[in-house]
């Protein structure tokens, strides 16, 4: 079995891998909360999960992968209080949650599979597992981690001596109310929510204090008609699918103070064990410089990029060139980049194909191999790839491509000359051409074709118009 180094979030060391199960890898991954579109920026975290379950499988493990849907729980605040992001969205579109939930999990494994994020063994829903939930709730409450308050039943991370561990916060230097709000009956502010009433009681009277009765998915508890806190859900799901202790846990760089803590926390505290060997987390997709996320409004849907003509797969390409644990910075000219890299691939696959096989496929195999298995370095191994390209020819190089696409996921062996993709630059260089043509400025227009020569494209005239072909 192939030796997999991994940059471990918990240790902060880059380790190699020994699954718990010889041969076999369970992984995690923290999937959306299903309350609006995802946008790029989320399926760059996707793309990351996805490239490293297609390494194991590549290396010949067996993989069991998990991938959470969120339709409940997931307040929108840190402090957990705020409304439930589903009721916000059901409020929003003048729907039920449950529709609410029901077409955004449709539209965001869509997206995926424009994308060629393959399907999780395993998706679960966090209102399909109420009853697991409740039961680890309950397991907290009786050895005295779990606490009632009027809104609910909170996580006493005092008792926790190895609280922090993750994000290597220390709870005594923690400024109260930075990340979550100071309430009276909480013991420690960090406490967190495990299960928030929907008919919150103080003093025999009903009060509201981020819980409303007014929440349409609410479920009967030992301490009232309520829901789980987001925390709680993931909890419960990754070890009913994987076991209490699991190998590879992922999701994205802000999971890690409070979501992915408090997980630790939980779930360590109700079983003794440990609860994930290897935590991996991808950086942010920053736009313009800065965080690309929903509530600052700066993001872009997959449905944007396609407006514009870009292949979704151009995306996948544009991650595949900066590493999972570094920011990667999107612009359009950066992706017009890519969308040229991917139509630049395709084409020197098709072209290289048809010529006598020459090189030594094992050479760029072993190499590819030490970029994918040095913690998932996919600038490296699209280095190798292009180096491929310089030196093999015919059946080898396409046998060499196929191979290496089980881990790029670009879909190569679909690719078929008379539907490449033409880039969006050069769809412009025709029209500008077709323009200066008009105007009989024929110096400009013979620039323009010789831009587009230089750029891998030729300009053919026909009765029926100007026909775009890849240079051969």
């Amino acid at each position: 079995m192939q030796l997999i180094r991994l940059t471990n979030t918990l240790t902060r060391t880059k380790e190699a891998f020994v699954p718990l199960v010889p041969g076999q890898v369970g992984i995690y991954t923290c999937g959306p909360t299903v309350y609006d579109y995802a946008h790029i920026g989320n399926f760059r975290a996707y793309i990351f999960a996805d490239i490293l379950r297609r390494i194991f499988e590549y290396t010949g493990y067996k993989v069991t992968q998990v991938v959470n849907i969120t339709d409940v729980g997931h307040l929108t605040s840190d402090a957990d209080t705020g409304e439930d992001k589903l009721v916000t969205g059901a409020r929003r579109e003048k729907k039920t949650p449950w529709e609410i939930a029901e077409y955004y999990t449709q539209d965001f494994f869509k997206n995926s599979a424009k994308l060629n994020i393959l399907n999780p063994q395993i998706i679960c829903k966090a209102t399909d597992h109420i009853p697991e939930m409740l039961k680890l709730v309950q397991a907290l409450v009786d050895k005295g981690f779990g606490y009632e308050i009027s809104d609910g039943i909170y996580f006493d991370v005092a008792k926790l001596p190895q609280y922090g561990q993750l994000s290597g916060i220390k709870l005594d230097e923690q400024k109260a109310g930075a990340r979550v709000e100071v309430r009276d009956e909480k013991r420690h502010h960090a406490d967190f929510a495990l299960w928030k009433k929907v008919y919150p009681v103080k003093n025999g009277q009903t009060i509201s204090n981020g819980a409303r009765p007014s929440h349409i998915m609410q479920w009967d508890s030992p301490w009232g008609k309520g829901f789980p806190g987001w925390h709680l859900e993931c909890s419960a799901m990754s070890m009913k699918y994987l076991g209490e202790t699991f190998d590879i846990h992922t999701g994205g760089t802000d999971h890690i103070p409070i979501h992915h803590e408090n997980e630790i926390a939980q779930s360590e505290a109700a079983t003794g064990k440990e609860f994930v060997r290897y935590w991996l987390h991808g950086e942010f997709l920053l736009v313009d410089g800065g965080k690309m996320s929903k509530s600052k409004q700066n993001f872009y849907q997959l449905e944007d990029l396609e407006a514009k003509h870009f292949d979704p797969l151009a995306f996948r390409y544009f991650c595949l060139t900066g590493h999972y644990r570094s920011p990667l910075n999107f612009t359009w000219e950066s992706i017009d980049s890519a969308q040229r890299g991917l139509t630049n691939l395709r084409q020197d696959m098709l072209r290289l194909q048809k010529m006598p096989d020459t090189g030594n496929p094992e050479q760029f195999k072993q190499k590819f191999i030490d970029a994918i298995t040095d913690d998932l370095n996919m600038p490296n191994a699209l280095a190798v790839v292009w180096d491929a390209i310089k030196y093999l020819k015919g059946t080898k190089l396409r046998d060499t491509l196929l191979d290496f696409d089980r881990v790029l996921g670009l879909r190569l062996v679909e690719v078929k000359e008379e539907e490449l993709i033409i880039p969006p630059e050069i769809e412009d260089l025709k029209l500008q051409r077709e323009n200066a043509r008009k105007a009989k400025d024929y110096k400009t227009a013979d620039e323009l074709r010789q831009h587009a020569l230089d750029l891998g494209y030729i300009f053919e005239d026909t009765p029926q118009g100007t026909i775009i072909k890849p240079k051969k």
